[in-house]
């Protein structure tokens, strides 16, 4: 399937401000198929989100060939973003057209070299370069991928943030379905491990990056006590072992933690005004909880509820549409909000609502927001359609 989507719906050939096709991740000639579909473009970059059912290897060496001259990058999912809204078991692209959108691709091939002062150089230079081929457009954002486990998310983000300046990023992790075992970034025609994949955008369709979640802060609060931060593990909570305190504040046996728990449970902290998720991937063997995002010792956890999740998501796409709509919507959306929707059958009425609005993306394992990395949120851009100028 190929759909070029404007604010005023499907479009004919050549007319749209993004290109997006799905192909099921088993089928063989799966890149070949997808570069059929897009069109001829010509595109400034190729993204795409690839489920872990597929080889990422053989993807991103396909891709290489496959799409000529373009540049491809991509990453694993925890689950696509399609015309069908959630999806699994397929990979998505997205084309972006050179028509609207001009691009300069960062490659950061490992995550424990982050050089500060070399990024804040690149990203200064590539903003003057991208000015200079487009003059006439005045929009920029940056968009990330990351591997979803490495741990590295936050100490990235806020390096990016120095050298963005008032550029506005939105990005999410790279992830494996359920498994937690391996995600890749693609670039190159390789499939990268404990690296990023940065791209920064200039268009003339107005750009509008936003984070939203759908949680409200209760009155319960616990301490960490004991983590490592490096590995994003709590060890203890109100010096209690980490697991057995979070089960019994929700009056849980520890044996009944699942992932639709901490789905439906979600811990914040404050920081800034406002509340921030860290969300809790799994209970280790031990009884160690482990975190999706930064954790220390000391911090202040709050208990936090749910809204509705489907109702809330379409009062954000609504508030996105004022003024107009999107001609498309580019989003990361974490897996924890798709365990949700599934466990509390909503599902179909999420997937309904992405459709409508015409959003595109993956699953995560946490997203990024200008200098924060975050979780349980879903966070994008959403592009309107270009602005033109009376001659």
């Amino acid at each position: 399937m190929v759909a070029r989507l404007t604010g005023g719906g499907l479009m004919d050939e050549g007319q749209g401000v993004v290109a997006v096709a799905r192909v099921a991740a088993g089928r063989p000639d799966a890149v070949g198929r997808l570069a059929a579909d897009l069109g001829p473009g010509p595109f400034a970059v190729v993204l795409l989100f690839v489920s872990p059912e597929a080889d990422p290897g053989q993807v991103a060496a396909a891709a290489a060939p496959g799409f000529g001259a373009v540049p491809v990058i991509g990453c694993t999912t925890a689950g696509e973003i399609s015309d069908h809204g959630y999806s699994e078991g397929g990979i998505v692209a997205v084309g972006l057209p050179a028509a609207h959108f001009a691009a300069d691709i960062l490659l950061i091939p490992d995550l424990d070299r982050i050089e500060r002062q070399a990024l804040i150089g690149w990203l200064v230079r590539a903003r003057q370069n991208l000015s200079r081929q487009r003059p006439d457009w005045g929009h920029e954002f940056a968009f990330l991928m990351v591997d979803g486990l490495s741990a590295r998310e936050d100490d990235l983000t806020a390096a990016l943030a120095a050298g963005l300046g008032p550029v506005p990023l939105f990005g999410g992790s790279a992830g494996d379905g359920t498994r937690f075992r391996a995600t890749f970034v693609l670039h190159g025609g390789r499939a990268l491990r404990h690296a990023a994949v940065l791209t920064l955008l200039r268009s003339d369709c107005r750009a509008r990056v936003f984070n939203l979640d759908h949680l409200v802060p209760t009155e319960r609060r616990m301490v960490v006590t004991e983590a490592d931060p490096a590995r994003r593990i709590v060890r203890a909570i109100n010096a209690e072992p980490a697991a057995r305190e979070y089960a019994r504040l929700l009056g849980k046996d520890p044996g009944q933690l699942t992932t639709f728990t901490f789905a439906a449970h979600p811990l914040v902290v404050r920081i800034g005004g406002r509340h921030h998720v860290r969300s809790i991937q799994r209970v280790a063997d031990n009884g160690d909880l482990v975190f999706f995002s930064a954790i220390d010792e000391g911090l202040v956890l709050t208990m936090a509820e749910p809204l509705d999740i489907a109702a809330h998501l379409a009062a954000a796409l609504d508030d996105l549409a004022q003024g107009g709509a999107p001609a498309a919507i580019l989003a990361c959306d974490c897996i924890l909000r798709r365990m949700e929707a599934l466990e509390k059958q909503q599902i179909g009425a999420m997937s309904q609502l992405l459709r409508a609005h015409r959003v595109v993306g993956f699953s995560t394992y946490g997203e990024q927001f200008n200098a924060m990395h975050v979780n349980q949120t879903m966070t994008g851009v959403a592009l309107y359609p270009p602005e033109r100028v009376d001659d």
